[in-house]
């Protein structure tokens, strides 16, 4: 960690909080860390705020494997936050004493068409867009396996088994599994339209492909993490765990259980 020494700081617009940004890069060029305007410049990339701004700040940085990530907590920690704005102290200490560790976080590839390739840490989401059901074919690898008709499918990683998935009474999944997980979003189950009706694991080796109907609604709104797509006239959406990991920090005795501990118990 020691030879990380470049930080780049990720975080919205706000008074109080560049205040306390301020406060935070005056302290650490005390430590001989020099902080960079731009985050291709970066080796730390550190987002302010809650999960939603980890998950902007890696997908507006791209996703880099070559920089390791760090979140900073507000209000609270959460999942990707493992410090808290008022314990600077205490992170820098962790820094250079090498009281962290490096997790390494899976990431989904989505393809669109067979054209348009997206990466996702949490989840896609593929919803329908107007006050009517979505039809999707789904195959797993080539075997057609179900017929859907609903509102949606999420697909999450197991770092994103915590967040929509969770609501969706999908199942906490332990990052150390590679694999995806598949859930419903009210689907419709009759004797015309037959689903698994429970969410399912998929090997990180298996491929999952959704061909939506083109019925009217065959431009569903598709969110990646916590942004949403806006593409039209949909056909195709393929779904893959990918090789590319995303290197967070991780506090000795702050394993991914403890946070599902501290956050659900």
């Amino acid at each position: 960690m020691l030879e990380r020494r470049n930080i780049y700081f990720f975080y919205k617009e706000d008074p109080l909080l560049k205040e306390k940004v301020d406060e935070i890069i005056e302290i650490m060029s005390k430590y001989q860390f020099s902080v960079v305007n731009e985050p291709t410049d970066a080796d730390i990339i550190v987002s302010f705020g809650n999960d939603g701004s980890f998950l902007q700040a890696v997908r507006k940085t791209g996703f880099r494997e070559d920089c390791l990530y760090a979140g900073i907590g507000v209000h609270a920690k959460n999942f990707y936050c493992d410090f808290h704005v008022e314990d600077i102290p205490g992170m820098i200490a962790a820094m250079l004493m090498e009281k962290i560790e490096v997790r390494r976080y899976p990431t989904i590839k989505v393809t669109i068409d067979n054209s348009l390739e997206f990466y996702c840490l949490n989840e896609v989401s593929i919803r329908s867009a107007i006050i009517k059901t979505l039809e999707m074919s789904v195959f797993i690898d080539d075997l057609y396996f179900e017929t859907f008709r609903g509102d949606g499918l999420i697909v999450s990683t197991p770092t994103g088994s915590t967040a929509y998935n969770k609501s969706l009474n999908g199942a906490v999944v332990d990052p150390m599994l590679e694999c995806v997980q598949v859930s419903e979003l009210a689907s419709i189950n009759n004797n015309t339209y037959r689903t698994l009706g429970s969410p399912f694991l998929l090997s990180g080796k298996r491929a999952l492909t959704l061909k939506v109907t083109q019925d009217g609604n065959d431009y569903p709104i598709i969110g990646m993490d916590n942004e949403a797509v806006s593409i039209r006239n949909v056909h195709e959406v393929k779904v893959e765990l990918t090789d590319k990991k995303i290197k967070t920090v991780k506090l000795k005795n702050n394993s991914f259980w403890h946070k599902v501990q501290r956050n659900f118990l």
